[in-house]
């Protein structure tokens, strides 16, 4: 197979006879017709733009201005109570349950465990996932020294009693196209850093640092975010914690690993089509999508494009708030051109909270919901939904949503488009021939793009947005499954050369697109497992800047589903091993 692919890729690169197979696949895919041969109405949206949006209702509203660690507190105080002394004396827990960002502050600052012990205990993992034949990394760039001297400095001050905020002595994982000093930035390619140097932490990180996070390094993905499923033929593919011969979706594939394997609390990923919430999804654990531009995307490889956040990935929906509360806040530019509402978080300890969810309205396109590759899938987020309204009281509405197809051209031209602007100049060095050759021919494809067919992509933008802001006017959220798969096997040929499996792409992709097109926020929530064990996860929409809202529903559909959650085949306890 391996072969026949590489021969694939070399016609497909092939000046004249490759113009033709892209052309007839696109014309097969009906791009042609919609972008070239169908008069668009709508002027372009070359980026987001919102209505003004009515305010959330039992929030507390965070100052984007203020230090990182304010907010973090702020964060803390709005979570439900949690008997700390409990969890960690063992008393018995009706199913399989991840230590929190809480169990790992209340042990330290108990005095029962230290950062500097937790680091010995996370180091020898991360290097044997690193020397396995094939190797499976979980981080291509990793410095067991840093990493130490990093634990070291958060003992101190908890020794000294001044922890810098709850985040004080976590451990993070920071995706590879998002720049963590002392490592480099590759993109999981195997030249990025030659052309392109890290000279100080990306505003994401930043924000982290001054909270405390411990970071281990940079975590592997699909080579530069250019597919679903994680493969890596540089570097080694990470393997899915609940079944190591399947994918863990991509791309951000090594952060959604290391947080599912109990290795880290959290984990910063990019989401540009899917890559923090398909992997998020195939993995159990949950990834947000925040609102396009509420996080800064100063420092990033991606951070001139349109479809593109920066986004936590953690184990439950509490240490997402508390990532998410560190990480926030607009660039300058976006707070002039997108004027974004005052970010909040939901204030979960309240009554109020729960009672605010009966008047919650779910829309659900019925036929697109069950538009999935097993109906495990879609059954299951059927019963947690009919769960959700049984308990709380929430409505299902039944929308539809035109366009679909539409939508997915516009965001393959839109994100093949800027992803192409961002790497074309090391292009003329001969960088192009050392890339994988799934990721050659997706920007075989993207090559073929014109600026008719970006500025095309941009004015359909337009359409979909408005049919989208029409449906959030009978509903609070769209909700969908995150993927119409869960994860798939690793063919033994794309360990060496890659794979480009349209079909695979295709269910990893459906549902996702929205919230990437239209910059809309979005949250993945795992639900259950399918008849094989692998994990499914729900996805909510929401309106722009209404994140409080996501993470409101997001916590209740946690807390629904928490006695079916099920300890992954690669898990380890880093934080209590006796």
């Amino acid at each position: 197979m391996g072969s026949v692919f590489k021969l694939f890729v070399k016609i497909v690169e092939a000046p004249v006879i490759g113009s033709l197979i892209v052309s007839h696949l696109k014309k097969q895919n009906k791009m042609v017709e919609m972008l070239r041969n169908t008069v668009i109405p709508e002027p372009p949206m070359f980026k987001p733009e919102f209505p003004p949006q009515e305010p959330e209702p039992g929030v507390v509203f965070l100052n984007e201005d203020g230090k990182s660690e304010d907010r973090v507190e702020s964060a803390l105080k709005c979570l439900p109570h949690y008997d700390l002394a409990s969890r960690w004396n063992g008393e018995p827990t009706p199913s399989f349950q991840y230590w929190k960002i809480r169990d790992y502050a209340y042990a330290y600052r108990s005095g029962l465990v230290t950062p500097s012990m937790v680091a010995e205990r996370i180091i020898p993992v991360i290097e044997e996932f690193s020397n396995r034949k094939p190797p499976t990394p979980l981080l291509i760039s990793f410095d067991a020294e840093e990493v130490r001297k990093q634990a070291t400095a958060s003992t101190q001050r908890f020794e000294e009693g001044k922890p810098l905020s709850i985040l004080d002595g976590i451990f993070m994982a920071i995706k590879d196209d998002i720049d963590c000093l002392p490592h480099p930035s590759k993109g999981a390619s195997t030249w990025m850093h030659e052309v392109r140097s890290v000279k100080k932490d990306a505003v994401c990180v930043s924000r982290l640092r001054s909270c405390g996070v411990i970071f281990l390094g940079k975590a592997n993905m699909h080579e530069l975010g250019m597919g679903t499923t994680g493969n890596n033929p540089h570097y080694g593919t990470t393997r899915n914690p609940h079944a190591p011969e399947r994918y863990t979706g991509g791309s951000s594939s090594g952060p959604a690993a290391i947080v599912a394997s109990g290795l880290c609390s959290a984990a910063l990923g990019t989401d540009g089509g899917g890559s923090i919430r398909i992997p998020s999804s195939l993995c159990g654990v949950v990834g947000l999508k925040s609102t396009y531009g509420r996080t800064d995307m100063e420092g990033s490889l991606c951070d001139s494009g349109t479809v593109e956040i920066i986004g936590p990935i953690a184990s439950t929906v509490e240490d997402v708030m508390l990532v998410y509360a560190a990480i926030l806040g607009s660039s300058p530019a976006n707070r002039i051109s997108l004027k974004p509402s005052a970010p909040c978080l939901p204030i979960l300890s309240s009554y109020d909270s729960l009672n605010a969810l009966g008047s919650l309205r779910l829309g659900k396109y019925t036929a697109w919901f069950n538009d999935v590759k097993s109906t495990d899938i879609s059954d299951k987020c059927e019963d947690i939904l009919n769960l959700l309204s049984k308990t709380h009281g929430c409505k299902m509405v039944e929308i539809a949503i035109p366009d679909l197809d539409e939508m997915r051209t516009a965001h393959i031209v839109s994100i093949g488009s800027e992803m192409l602007c961002s790497v074309n100049p090391y292009f003329e060095e001969g960088k192009w021939l050392r890339l994988s050759y799934d990721t050659r021919t997706s920007i075989a494809l993207f090559q073929s793009f014109t600026a008719t067919d970006y500025v095309a992509a941009q004015c359909l933008r337009r359409r979909i947005m408005y049919h989208h802001m029409e449906i959030f006017k009978k509903v609070d959220f769209i909700v969908t499954p995150t993927t119409g798969m869960t994860a798939p096997v690793i063919p033994p040929s794309a360990l060496q050369f890659g794979e480009t499996d349209i079909k695979v792409t295709g269910y990893l992709m459906r549902f996702i697109i929205a919230a990437n097109l239209l910059g809309l926020p979005a949250i993945s929530v795992p639900v259950g497992y399918d008849k094989q064990g692998l994990p499914i996860g729900l996805q909510l929409i929401g309106r722009p800047w209404g994140e409080a809202s996501l993470l409101r529903v997001a916590s209740v559909i946690e807390e629904l589903c928490a006695k079916s959650r099920k300890r992954p085949a690669s898990f380890y306890d880093v934080l209590k091993t006796n």
